[in-house]
């Protein structure tokens, strides 16, 4: 049976079949082989697909309802801007002029199958070629705004998070009480942070940068996924690769700043960003859950997601970002 309020697109999407995916790749003149393997994603689908004589390549099923047509071009665009400056990042392939491609219900793009490894956070080599890396994305990031993806900012990611969260009953009703009253703590706080950090200017970002998204091969990076290119402050991209305690976190950073700065300016106060960036990052994610749980696949994936457990240590992580947003922010020797 349908579930209800659930769109064509919607419900093909939940039922994609092997043979959909071999429909629509060959649509776009490739001839597979049949080989086919599930890469690590929920928001959309993608699989590494094998093709006759001619090695692999890489089909994203883009989730109904979630991009524009226009918002999912706008990143391909910023894609293929950055590889056309040589910058390592995984572009969509063109086929007949397009990149976005449409077969029935489904919106797809295509990409070269890159190999690598996970980076190693503690070689301080390596972050500073990231440093490098990330200005030079910002450099282009900077010379124009996104016209139809969002912002990250303190509505969509924190107050629309909370209120999405409570009034589809997410939040268990024994902690519901503590939940509001923190919420409201941390969001002024967020707000706080913000204002420290003077209120930066917003540039295009790749929006979703951790160690998941990137790629050594070698000597080479490779940034994969800008599937949340979004417009935010240059901070966010630096971030989350800094792990560990504030001792382990500072040198982490000013590695990754000694190199950024090598290219472009890099305004100090963002550092009082960070944690409410990650504030934000952390209600966003429970919320996103929420959002997907009429996806059979997230039930799967997460299934402690809807447990008491999950919400009381959501509510401690969240009790440990108001302190760490109430603490002196990183310290970097420009």
């Amino acid at each position: 049976m349908r579930p209800r309020d659930i769109s064509d697109a919607a419900l093909a999407y939940q039922e994609l079949h092997p043979s959909d995916i071999i429909m629509a790749v060959e649509s776009a003149g490739y001839l597979c082989d049949g080989r086919m393997l599930a890469l690590n994603s929920y928001e959309n689908r993608v699989y590494q697909i094998g093709l006759e004589g001619a090695g692999h390549i890489v089909a994203k099923f883009y989730r109904p309802e979630r991009w524009s047509d226009e918002a999912i071009l706008e990143e391909h665009a910023f894609s293929i801007e950055l590889a056309s400056d040589e910058l390592p990042v995984v572009p969509p392939l063109e086929s007949n002029g397009e990149t976005l491609h449409h077969k029935g219900n489904f919106r797809f793009a295509l990409f070269e199958c890159r190999g690598g490894r996970a980076p190693d956070l503690d070689d301080l080599h390596f972050l500073g070629q990231l440093g490098r890396l990330i200005a030079r994305l910002h450099i282009h990031g900077d010379l124009r705004p996104f016209n139809h993806r969002p912002t990250i900012d303190i509505d969509s990611f924190g107050v629309e998070s909370v209120s999405y969260l409570l009034e589809h009953d997410f939040i268990p009703d024994d902690i519901r009480p503590a939940y509001q009253s923190l919420s409201s703590d941390l969001l002024r706080h967020v707000e706080h942070c913000f204002g420290r950090a003077g209120n930066p200017p917003h540039l295009r970002l790749h929006g979703d940068f951790h160690p998941g998204n990137v790629l050594v091969s070698g000597e080479q990076l490779h940034i994969v996924d800008l599937d949340d290119a979004r417009m935010g402050p240059a901070v966010q991209d630096i971030w989350m690769f800094l792990s560990g305690d504030r001792l382990e976190q500072t040198p982490q950073l000013n590695e990754i700043l000694d190199g950024y700065t090598q290219f472009l300016d890099f305004d100090a106060r963002e550092l009082h960003l960070i944690e409410a960036l990650r504030t934000l990052r952390i209600m966003h994610y429970a919320a996103w859950l929420a959002r997907r749980w009429d996806d059979p696949a997230f039930k799967q994936a997460f299934p402690w997601f809807d447990s008491e457990r999950y919400w009381d240590e959501h509510v401690l992580s969240l009790r440990e970002q108001l302190a760490l947003m109430q603490e002196e922010p990183l310290h970097w020797m420009a």
